[in-house]
């Protein structure tokens, strides 16, 4: 049995037909005298119903719907309203630390269960920040050091930061002169 593409089904209802097909072919029965009648091009042994125009990419069923973003606006047509979504960093404590990079700080850990030091304390030039983990050097001998977030309770540095909220561009403007 050769596999048959998807032709949608039309019945005639009184004297109206609720699809274009050729006169006589008005019921299931007569559905097995189509036989091949056009081939789509580019698709060898696929056909197509008289009054369906094939397109490129689109299936025997008609066009598909567009893609749409979630909370794409959209007209009362259907037509999807492109916008852009703004870009920006959540404010994560990852980021925060990546706009500080270079910078001294202090570096405070508490490692729980452990007999020999529960809590430590770090000081040195903030060089990377990832995900889980930070990297720190230490100026005075050039030691590094990659401490896990896991572990991290505070940091405290002793110049401004760079804070970048998110949705706000640059760093909000200070108040009065504190």
């Amino acid at each position: 049995m050769i596999a048959q593409p998807y032709r949608p089904v039309t019945y005639t209802i009184g004297s109206v037909s609720s699809g274009s097909l050729p006169s006589g072919m008005s019921n299931m029965s007569n559905m097995s005298n189509m036989g091949n009648m056009g081939s789509m091009p580019g698709m060898p042994g696929m056909s197509t119903m008289p009054g369906m125009s094939p397109m490129p990419g689109m299936g025997m069923g008609g066009m598909m719907p567009p893609q749409v973003s979630s909370g794409s606006p959209m007209t009362p047509t259907g037509t999807v309203i492109p916008t852009t979504a703004p870009v920006f960093e959540q404010s994560y404590i990852e980021n925060i630390f990546r706009l500080n990079l270079g910078k001294v700080g202090t570096f405070y850990f508490t490692y729980e269960n452990n007999k020999d030091w529960n809590a430590k304390i770090y000081k040195g030039v903030l060089e990377a920040a990832g995900r889980d983990h930070i990297i720190i050097s230490d100026p005075a001998t050039g030691q590094r050091f990659v401490l896990l977030m896991i572990y991290f309770d505070y940091a405290t540095f002793d110049e401004p930061l760079l804070y970048q909220y998110p949705g706000v561009i640059g760093n909000p403007p200070t108040r009065g002169g504190r």
